[in-house]
Parts: C-alpha cells; structure tokens; sequence
C-alpha cells in the first residue's frame, strides 16, 4: 500500500478522501513529527514523536495480557506527574525481546531527551530539563523480533528536526498514518466543548485492524486536549469511558501484547481548574472525550484485517452488565457468525448457538433475536412474520445490527466487530511482509 498522504486507502473501502475526515487542527503545547526510518522494506513514515514542549499531565491504561511488550515495562515506571513526549514506532512490538528490548528503549530515551533538552534551549524563554523518564513508548507491530534500535536512533536527531509547532489536518492524517500496521486507513475523532465557559479542544488517534480483543484497550488509541485538568482526573475519565467504548470492541479475539490508550492534557486551555470527578462543568468534557473514544474504537471495529461489514451487537435486558457483555462477545467472536455475516447468510441458529455458549442467564421462553429491523426469534419461537428473504436483503447492508432480548433483567451491553472474510486469511498468512 502508498501510504503517501495522496494515495493511503485501499480503495474499497468508502470515505476514502482527505476531506471527509474532521477537521483537526493546532493544539497550544502540542508538537508533532513523523518520519521514516526505514523499518519497512516500501518507504512510509514508521516512527512518530508528539512533543509536549511545557509538558502535559496524562492517563494511560494497558493491556492485560500477562506477556506485554518491553513499552509497556517502560510505561508503567513512570511516576512522572508530567511527561515531555511519546514516541512510536510501528512493523516491531518490541514483546519478547526481554532485557536487550528494553535497554534499546533507554538508549533511545536517553538520546531522544539530549535531543529535546536542546530543543528547549533553542526554543523557548524558560528551558527545561527533558530527562528519560519524561518520555513514554508506544510500540507495534511483529512480537518477537529484534527491537530496531539503531534505525530509530539513527533518525531521531531527523525526527527532533521535523517538529512541527502548529499542527494542521494534513499532520494529524500524517502521524495517525505513521501508527499504522494492517489497517487500510487512518483513524482520527475530535470533539470540542466548553468547561464553564471555556472552549477546549479533543483530538485523538488510534490504529488497530488485527488482534483486536478486550483486556483492557484492543489497541492503540491516543487522546489529546488542552483543558486544564490534572492527571488524576484524566485517569477516572480514561477509566471510566474505556469500558463502553475500547473495551467493546473485538475484530478477532485476541488480545495484543502491547494494547495501550493514554489520553494527554497540555493544559494550555484558560479554564478553572476542576478539582472533583462529579463538578457539573466536567459534564460535557467527559461526554465529549466518550465520544472520541467511541468514534476511534468504531473506526478500529471497522476496518478489522479483511472487513466488508460492520457490526454492532447489543444485548439488553441481562440480568447483569457482565453477562450482557458476555453474550455480546459470544457472538462477535464466534467464526461461524462472522462468516454467515460475510457470506450475506441469515443463518440466526449461529447467532442462537453462540448465545448458548456465553454462560449468561438465557431462558428461551423469553429470548428475542433481531437482525436489523426484523424479529426473527420472539420469546421462544420463531416470529410469525419472520421473512427469511427479508433478512438476506437487509444483511446485503454494510452496517448489520444484531440485537438480543434477553428479558431476564435490566441490563444492557454494546459491542462491535466485524465479519471474517477471506481476506482476513490472506492477510494474516503474509503478515511480516
């Protein structure tokens, strides 16, 4: 694939032009700097540095798994109330590189600070000392192989260069571009909203199209606002959005090695400082950056390795949230499913089956199934209306909606994925070229 910024999407896919994407633009305090440093055999930006040049308070979240990558070692030593940078690299997860993965992060800490330390001396009227621990990774790609580190150190002194002050759309495209793997198009949201009479800004950027599964993140994704809040508030914000949004969220089940959503503040927004998680004035804020979040996971669902479908899947009326989530993903991951989506096949007694198997409170009696707008299964028989050609039609759609009623409660859960094509294989055989 051309990832230049005149040619990056597989031209299947719809919404493929530059302007259909929203309008990002500058953040104050926020810097950006793409380059490529050759970690791919085709020339494409590979390695991407965001540059808090007054630092930024932050929140990060992790994946589960108990194999993670070198990064994410790195990451969670940082007790840092601010951080400077972050600093990604794709086509190498650094996991299972052991202790050779993680020194090659301190090597390029330690030159990458040097480098912004005399930025800093260069640039500004009050110069701060950028150290190491100032510095967070973010890593993707193969799990594995040896971590890079000399092709990342030999083009950070190009990358430190290359920052760019203001930021416009065609630079966020460019840097969601460079987190790329798999996927066949950038993923940018943004949102805007007040706190007390304040505008503040929301951007972010994810990547992720394989290996997609919750356990905490599925992906990378990347939040950045101006509002003047502090990291402790962003971590119950981060925390309390994750679940419905990034954790809803599964292409294949598997769950990366290197999952990681972090959400940056450079603060540079005028607005009082909001001490408490239940002021009324962070009410917008922490729907708006919901909604980023939600548009990002959405936009990682579907463009799953091989999609031709988006789906969403909701389960309501559990007798908990947990065993709504369980249905859901019972069937988000079940192959037998995503194929029948694929093929265009109104095969429901998969969709029956894999809520069988989810271990939730099911009672026939009172289940409903509906694809789209039709009833198919209605409190333990099949509709009398049910139309089987009517179903084969509406799952011609893009979009599918599976919807489970399973009248024991009152709880609801949403999750979205993807169908599995043959595409998916072609891909997943042929991965590291």
């Amino acid at each position: 694939m051309d990832f230049s910024i005149n040619n990056f999407f597989d031209k299947k896919h719809k919404d493929t032009k530059v302007g259909h994407f929203q309008d990002l633009e500058h953040i104050n305090g926020l810097s950006i700097s793409t380059v490529s440093c050759g970690l791919y055999e085709k020339k494409r930006d590979d390695l991407v540095l965001f540059y808090f040049r007054d630092g930024a308070t932050y929140a990060s979240v992790y994946t589960q798994s108990s194999l993670v990558s070198e990064n994410i070692k790195w990451n969670k030593k940082i007790k840092e109330k601010k951080i400077y940078g972050m600093l990604i690299n794709t086509r190498n997860a650094n996991a299972l590189t052991g202790t050779d993965g993680y020194n090659s992060l301190k090597k390029i800490s330690f030159n990458l600070a040097k480098l912004l330390t005399k930025k800093q001396i260069s640039d500004e009227d009050l110069p701060k000392q950028i150290k190491p621990n100032h510095i967070l990774f973010a890593c993707t790609g193969t799990i594995g192989e040896k971590f890079p580190e000399s092709k990342i150190l030999n083009n950070t002194k190009n990358l430190v260069e290359k920052i760019k002050y203001t930021q416009n759309k065609l630079i966020w495209i460019k840097a969601a571009l460079g987190i790329m793997t798999t996927d066949t198009k950038p993923k940018l949201s943004m949102a805007v909203c007040k706190i007390g009479n304040i505008d503040v800004k929301i951007y972010g950027i994810a990547k992720g199209s394989g290996m997609i599964y919750p356990n905490m993140a599925t992906t990378l994704g990347f939040i950045f606002t101006d509002a003047n809040i502090s990291s402790s508030l962003l971590k119950q914000i981060l925390k309390l959005n994750i679940k419905s949004t990034f954790n809803a969220i599964s292409c294949d089940g598997d769950t990366s090695t290197n999952d990681m959503v972090s959400i940056f503040s450079t603060c540079k927004a005028p607005n009082k400082e909001i001490k408490n998680i239940k002021d009324p004035k962070l009410k917008q804020f922490k729907d708006k950056v919901r909604q980023v979040m939600l548009n990002l996971a959405k936009r990682v669902a579907s463009d799953g390795e091989g999609a031709t479908k988006f789906v969403s899947i909701y389960c309501k009326n559990s007798k908990s949230e947990k065993e709504a989530k369980s249905v859901c993903f019972s069937i988000a991951n079940s192959p037998l499913v995503k194929t029948a989506i694929f093929g265009e096949d109104p095969n429901w007694g998969r969709i029956a089956m894999a809520i069988g198997k989810s271990g939730a409170t099911v009672r026939v009696e009172k289940l409903s199934i509906q694809i789209g707008p039709y009833i198919i299964f209605n409190r333990g028989k099949v509709d009398r209306n049910y139309n089987e050609d009517n179903i084969s039609e509406y799952m011609k759609n893009e979009n599918v909606d599976i919807t489970i009623d399973l009248s024991v409660g009152n709880k609801n859960f949403k999750v979205y994925t993807m169908d599995l094509s043959k595409e998916y294989i072609d891909i997943n055989s042929d991965y590291r070229s």
